[in-house]
């Protein structure tokens, strides 16, 4: 599924991340909560 295929309402196709504390993180484990953050630095840790 891409993006183009989502209309408002839809729920979010399900996704998995890793985080930086070595655990992964699913968006449906937070379904039905208030509010999902994402943030993401990808130059956070680099030196350029």
């Amino acid at each position: 599924m891409f993006a183009k295929d989502l209309a408002e309402g839809d729920l979010a196709p399900d996704f998995s991340l890793p985080g930086s504390d070595g655990q992964t993180y699913r968006l449906s484990d937070y379904r039905g909560r208030r509010a999902v953050v994402l943030a993401w630095f990808p130059k956070a840790f680099t030196a350029g």
